[in-house]
């Protein structure tokens, strides 16, 4: 792979498809809420009680109001990533976050789609809205370990493509029939975490040995998001997930041929990881709970996360090949 630098024309169209789209959305989105058509009517008797996510629930045109406008910051942030994207004067051979290109399109697709995902379960409170918000948030987590482990795993990354779309669709279809854990308590969500920070490690330390220590790195990612490694053990049936922790290191057989600088990743890191430590008091029955104030921790996990999402465009941007 070589880091060569080619010569192009922006291609603005870009991100006007993702304005166009954002917006579309938006406004079909508007009509249908106001109309009350996306809604349901069996859950009107809910109007007024406060939501899991410590929302009181209204009566107006979205369920949860602050909870769903707080997810514009997504699609602000994609069309900011599409924009970037579109004004990239060349290509960088050794970087899919330089230019348009099936990569680069899946990442921002994704940050914007968090945004729709997130805004149909808040906004109607419906089972469909829940299972596409959780479809929105896979789309985008499975894309930085997919793509930090086809790197590592020689011509795998011109299959990334054909791979993320039969992952999303396996996911789609198990999540719809069989619920949150697909019926194998396998929660995607929280793997996908692990192998993202197993993955980055691979990639700034592989080697032979690394390859196998690296498994253990998901368990201390755990500990960080409040697991307990006795009630892992304990009830390993739940958790037998963890035995995927080893999945980076039996993939990725070479060492990248890139580097990149991490000062966006862990500025994204802090950012999430205040976003989930906020998310943490934003449920109906957490003492700093206010169903209703117009500052909801709810929202905040939104922008935050945002936020991540850029920091982290912005750290993969940064890769380079290795002189």
């Amino acid at each position: 792979m070589n880091d060569i630098y080619k010569n192009r024309a922006s291609k603005p169209y870009f991100f006007y498809v993702c304005l166009f789209g954002s917006t579309l959305f938006l406004i079909v989105f508007y009509l249908l809420s106001y109309f009350n058509l996306i809604q349901d009517q069996n859950t009107v008797n809910l109007i007024g009680s406060v939501s899991r996510w410590c929302e009181r629930i209204s009566d107006g045109i979205f369920r949860e109001p602050v909870n769903t406008i707080s997810n514009l910051g997504f699609i602000l942030v994609g069309l900011y990533i599409s924009l970037v994207l579109s004004k990239d004067a060349s290509i960088n051979s050794s970087n899919h976050f330089i230019g348009i290109n099936n990569i680069s399109i899946i990442y921002t697709i994704a940050v914007i789609f968090l945004g729709p995902g997130a805004i149909l379960m808040h906004a109607t409170n419906t089972e469909w809205g829940n299972w596409i918000d959780n479809l929105s948030m896979i789309m985008f987590i499975i894309i930085p370990w997919l793509y930090n482990i086809s790197l590592m795993n020689g011509h795998a990354i011109k299959n990334f493509t054909y791979i993320y779309i039969m992952l999303i669709s396996l996911y789609a279809i198990f999540r719809g029939l069989y619920g949150w854990e697909l019926g194998i308590n396998l929660n995607v969500f929280g793997v996908s975490i692990g192998l993202w920070i197993i993955s980055e490690f691979l990639y700034a330390f592989w080697s032979p040995l690394m390859r196998f220590l690296s498994g253990f790195i998901g368990f201390f990612v755990m500990m960080l998001f409040g697991m307990n490694l006795l009630d892992i053990y304990n009830n390993f049936a739940e958790f037998w997930w963890i035995l995927l922790f080893w999945l980076p290191g039996i993939l990725a057989k070479n060492k990248p041929a890139t580097k990149r600088s991490y000062k966006w990743f862990v500025c994204g890191v802090i950012s999430y990881y205040a976003a989930f430590s906020i998310w943490l008091t934003g449920v109906d029955n957490h003492p700093l709970c206010n169903p209703d104030s117009l500052l909801q921790a709810h929202g905040i996990w939104h922008l935050l996360s945002a936020l991540a999402c850029l920091f982290f465009f912005y750290h993969y941007r940064s890769q380079t090949l290795i002189k």
